[in-house]
């Protein structure tokens, strides 16, 4: 009998902003705002360099940083663009938006531009857990890609107590990289969801073909 696609993720299920693995740990992840290293000067670059260094110094538990490269999808702004043209009534002005987003459209065909988007994964194990364990995650790959299929239950008292403790763990990373000048935010179900979708359908996700997450949810 074929498997199903869920026999081959790592990661059991996904709730309360919280991605629960097979083997029962589980894993919180932030988005963290960049910051443009290259045009501080060497006293901020070296600062800064000195605070990470100290934030690092200062965990007990692995991090991994996870940078998601994407090609930038302008298709909802061209969309935007083409709608104010069908409702711009001066001709000129109609010309110059339609001139303007066929520029856009070939610049961008031409020139491969990338979005990034920078995250900070935070885990909690068990002791059981971490001794199998090779790494914090390894790659956020390796949390959603094939390994253990040992069944895994985890009653909601004791999820709820592993939460608070990942949860800590959040806030005390979230106030290190305030320290560097960077914001964070941890995030919920349903972004996870669509974090996670992304890395497995790329080019949807390029094309803004990502499915409406609240309406998976009630379906399911």
């Amino acid at each position: 009998m074929p498997s199903s696609t869920q026999s081959f993720l790592q990661f059991e299920q996904i709730r309360d902003d919280v991605i629960v693995l097979k083997d029962g740990s589980l894993r919180a992840i932030l988005m963290v705002s960049a910051t443009n290293f290259g045009l501080k000067s060497q006293d901020e670059q070296e600062a800064i360099i000195y605070g990470f260094q100290n934030f690092l110094n200062s965990l007990d538990f692995n991090l991994q940083i996870f940078v998601h490269s994407r090609r930038l999808n302008i298709s909802g702004y061209l969309s935007t663009l083409s709608q104010l043209e069908a409702a711009q009534e001066n001709e000129l002005l109609k010309i110059q938006t339609q001139e303007y987003i066929e520029f856009i459209r070939s610049f961008v065909e031409t020139v491969s531009i990338m979005s990034k988007t920078y995250y900070v994964i935070v885990p909690f194990a068990l002791e059981a857990a971490a001794a199998k364990d090779t790494g914090p995650l390894g790659s956020i790959k390796s949390t959603l890609l094939p390994a253990s299929r040992k069944e895994f239950f985890i009653d909601a008292a004791k999820f709820h107590e592993f939460r608070n403790q990942l949860v800590q763990r959040v806030e005390f990373v979230e106030q290190g990289l305030r320290g560097l000048g960077s914001r964070s935010t941890m995030l919920t179900t349903e972004e996870l969801i669509e974090l996670i979708w992304g890395l497995y359908n790329p080019e949807k996700e390029e094309t803004g073909g990502v499915p409406d997450m609240a309406a998976l949810n009630a379906e399911a």
